[in-house]
């Protein structure tokens, strides 16, 4: 049995540019992209619309041609071992793209005859299952819910046994107790060995399920680190504490700590926690005579460090 690889998904200089079309100039969708996915991780892909995220993913799955560079599908060339690197791939689009008069069992049949899966060695009734379609394998897809349709995408990147899986915005229009149900399946997957490669546009959802994040922005890779570390790049907190007195303006003494006065009785104060302690704030207030009634933090979430590496006029954004 060949050794398995280290790495999922592997990049090296990645690139692709779409030529003009006589009304448009050349595009640069990817520019040098070189990125390594470790064999099963939950692996985060997140970028503004137009970024590239779509493009890796399209060249990953064989769907589009790179302009140079290296890409490899559980150690496969996407290109020299075209059809090794598409077997080990699953690919859940974002577009509802499925046959509506077939049933879920007869797309699933047809998905797995195309990569060549012998009958005796199918799951489809236990794929169905596990989505929670067993009860509609039968019934046409065009009278199936979003939701539903949404979970047989999945179920038809998962009928070759794929060790990767690529989630495109698979939770988008998806109502709240299907997104749990969907994430509860995947990370069963992924306990199981499954590598996972996630896109989304709910930070929250990348920050809960995700142990290494990649950003991507304007065709180069910006940031890729594990999820806590990318957590702690924004040495930022904010801690708001409500007393019992009313205040006119900041006390002079707790300007220091760029407080701000919310209404009359609320202090909010932003601070580099490396730098500055909490109960260094809270003595502070104590020392100009204030009584504490209520006071609540806010540690650096995903979006804070999203949009300050992506938005105009920052260092990586503005690459």
């Amino acid at each position: 049995m060949p050794a398995l690889p280290e790495h999922a998904v592997e990049t090296a200089t990645l690139s692709k540019t779409y030529a003009s079309n006589g009304r448009r100039a050349p595009v640069e969708a990817l520019r040098g992209v070189t990125l390594r996915i470790p064999r099963g991780s939950f692996f985060g892909l997140l970028g503004p619309n137009g970024a590239g995220k779509s493009t890796l993913i399209n060249i990953l799955a064989g769907l589009v041609l790179k302009t140079s560079g290296e890409a490899r599908v559980w150690g496969c060339d996407v290109e020299r071992e075209m059809r090794r690197a598409r077997r080990a791939i699953g690919v859940v689009p974002q577009e509802l793209n499925i046959d509506p008069f077939f049933s879920p069992r007869e797309l699933l049949e047809v998905m797995a005859g195309l990569y060549g899966v012998p009958r005796r060695e199918r799951k489809t009734d236990e794929i169905l299952r596990a989505v929670g379609l067993e009860d509609k394998a039968e019934a046409y897809a065009r009278s199936l819910s979003g939701g539903m349709r949404r979970r047989l995408l999945v179920a038809k990147a998962l009928v070759h046994a794929p060790p990767v899986l690529v989630l495109d915005e698979p939770t988008a229009g998806v109502d709240v107790d299907l997104r749990r149900q969907l994430w509860a399946y995947i990370r069963k997957l992924n306990a199981a060995g499954t590598t996972i490669l996630l896109t989304t546009h709910y930070l929250e959802e990348a920050e809960a399920l995700c142990d290494t994040i990649a950003i991507i922005n304007h065709g180069r890779l910006i940031a890729c680190e594990p999820t806590e570390m990318l957590l702690r790049r924004l040495d930022s907190k904010q801690m708001a504490v409500t007393v019992e007195e009313d205040l006119a303006a900041v006390p002079e003494s707790l300007r220091r700590y760029h407080g701000e006065l919310r209404g009359a009785r609320e202090l909010v104060f932003s601070y580099p926690p490396s730098k500055v302690r909490g109960g260094e704030i809270m003595a502070a207030i104590a020392a100009a005579g204030l009584s504490v009634r209520e006071i609540s933090t806010k540690e650096a979430e995903l979006e804070d460090i999203f949009l300050s590496l992506t938005r105009p006029g920052s260092a990586e954004g503005a690459q």
